[in-house]
């Protein structure tokens, strides 16, 4: 069993200064509202229900942190997987919106146990303006980035071949 499966809810944060200490290590999965990171959270977890999606977007609303048990002492985490609200979600209020934004710039920008950032892309979308928005601001903080395209499913295998090859370009072209 992969220690992965074995993470489970940690806390939930509105504000920075509610998340725990930094220590151990996080990933955080970011991307636009309704991109399926709180799925692949799931699926990395190989649990149905570790992280509440939806098909709702904007759904999560705080910060969400998931431990991944050290297995020399299950009490402390080895390190966290880390569910950020979406960006770009017109539905909800603006002031909501800029509240969101401050906060996980700040967390992107400054919390220093972040290890590294999973940036989900929908495949049916391409790298979108925010996307590259977001990369091209967390460059200047040498985390790396994993760019994760979702909902391949829903596309027919040719389209999803040439999208694959498109998010490429679109991606080496910004760096990330």
């Amino acid at each position: 069993m992969s220690i992965l499966h074995r993470a489970s809810f940690y806390t939930s944060a509105a504000r920075l200064d509610q998340l725990p200490p930094p220590g151990a290590p996080e990933v955080c999965f970011v991307g636009r509202s309704n991109a399926g990171k709180s799925s692949a959270i799931n699926v990395l977890a190989n649990q149905k229900r570790l992280a509440f999606s939806s098909k709702t977007p904007g759904r999560t609303r705080l910060i969400n942190l998931f431990g991944i048990p050290d297995p020399l002492d299950p009490e402390q985490p080895l390190g966290f997987l880390t569910d950020l609200p979406g960006y770009g979600y017109a539905s909800v209020a603006r002031d909501a919106r800029e509240e969101w934004a401050e906060v996980l710039g700040a967390y992107l920008r400054q919390r220093s146990s972040l290890a590294g950032v999973v940036l989900l892309i929908d495949i049916r979308r391409g790298v979108t303006d925010l996307d590259k928005r977001l990369a091209n601001w967390i460059a200047p903080t040498g985390k790396p980035v994993l760019a994760l395209l979702t909902k391949a499913d829903k596309l027919p295998y040719g389209q999803r071949i040439k999208a694959v090859f498109a998010v490429k370009q679109e991606l080496a072209d910004i760096g990330a």
